[in-house]
Order: C-alpha cells, then sequence, then structure tokens
C-alpha cells in the first residue's frame, strides 16, 4: 500500500511569526495533518519567524528585500527556491510584500493569506497589521475577525475559505482588539483551512 501524501507547505513571513508559530503547534497537535510545513521563507533575514522554524527544525531560506529591489527578481528568486523544495502550498503569515498578479497566476489555489477583518470590511490595498483594526474601531463596527482567503491579483480578493468573527469591546484600543483577533480567530482559522486546502491538493496530486 502506498504512503499517503502529504502536501508540501511554505510558509512566508515578515516578521514575529506568531502566525507561523500557530500553524506549527497545530502541526505537532495533529490539527494539520494533510500537510507538512517543510519551508519557511523570509524578505527580512531579521525577522523572530525565523527563529521559530528552526526552533522547530523547518528549513528556512531568506531572499532579503534590500537584495532583491526589483519586484521581477525577487519573485524568480522565490519561484526557484519554492520549485526547488518541492513546494504546493504557499501560506503568506504576515508577508510584508505585495506579490505580482504574474506570481498568484503561476499558483492557482495554492496561495493563502489569513487578513485580520471579516472581507469585505476593511481590506485591500493599505490595510495591514493596526491600520485594519484601526479603522474597524474608527468605523464603530460592533464585530470583526479575521479571514482566510486564496489569494489572487486583487489584494484580499481571492475566493474567502473560512471566517471567525470576534466582539469589539468598549475601550477597546488597536493593540487590544489585533491581540484578541490574533488570539480567538487568525490562530484557530488558519491551520483548518491549511488543512482543508492540504487535504484537496493531496487528493489532486
Amino acid at each position: 500500500m502506498s504512503a499517503k501524501k502529504i502536501t508540501k507547505i511554505a510558509v512566508l513571513v515578515s516578521g514575529g511569526g506568531t502566525n507561523l508559530q500557530a500553524l506549527i503547534d497545530a502541526q505537532t497537535a495533529g490539527i494539520i495533518k494533510s500537510g507538512e510545513i517543510t519551508l519557511v521563507v523570509s524578505n527580512n533575514p531579521n525577522a523572530y519567524a525565523l527563529t521559530r522554524a528552526e526552533n522547530a527544525g523547518i528549513a528556512t531560506a531568506v531572499i532579503p528585500g534590500k537584495e532583491y529591489k526589483d519586484q521581477n527578481a525577487f519573485e524568480a528568486k522565490l519561484i526557484e527556491t519554492l520549485e526547488n523544495a518541492g513546494i504546493e502550498l504557499i501560506v503568506l503569515a504576515g508577508f510584508m510584500r505585495i506579490l505580482s498578479e504574474n506570481f498568484t497566476a503561476r499558483y492557482p489555489k495554492r496561495i493563502v493569506n489569513v487578513h485580520p477583518s471579516l472581507i469585505p470590511s476593511f481590506c485591500g490595498k493599505g490595510f495591514y497589521g493596526l491600520h485594519v483594526h484601526e479603522a474597524a474601531l474608527a468605523y464603530g463596527v460592533k464585530v470583526t475577525g479575521a479571514t482566510v482567503h486564496f489569494v489572487n491579483e486583487i489584494p484580499d480578493g481571492g475566493e474567502i475559505i473560512l471566517q471567525k468573527s470576534v466582539p469589539i469591546r468598549k475601550g477597546d484600543t488597536p493593540e487590544i482588539l489585533q491581540r484578541r483577533v490574533m488570539e480567538q480567530a487568525e490562530w484557530k482559522i488558519l491551520p483548518r483551512a491549511v488543512e482543508l486546502v492540504s487535504k484537496e491538493l493531496a487528493k489532486k496530486s
């Protein structure tokens, strides 16, 4: 009997890697079982996410943004890195670089991103990090949350995979809200979505 196919996953990071840690923990706990994180790639050589990957025994690669200011050169190096590792699914986890249509078209329904709002609210160009939570509080919505979606050529415009809502409370600051959205939504639905997509890709291969 042939061994069960496991989808090879790369996680793209730029900073602290809290979402990466949630994925690593979910893999350890058996929530992600149809895929395996085999590579972590960062455009920032100082990203703490790289340390998290190394601590978990996951291979890392750095494609420094300072050295690859040209988008085409950066993406060519990224594609080469992913192809050499046999990557089948790409997860953006706090990756602070927009990917071009040429890149996203190469991996249809194989790039997943987590966004800290309930898309279509507070998303698209300029909506990242604390900006999203500042906008939600300024608008006065009572509920926010997180969305995991496929990535296409439109920022935050790809098909939604999973969403989870989170309440906004009186006295919330952007920082407090950001933490609640991460803990109650992002860290829960990102691993579940990665497992769903990994399972589908494993079936197709």
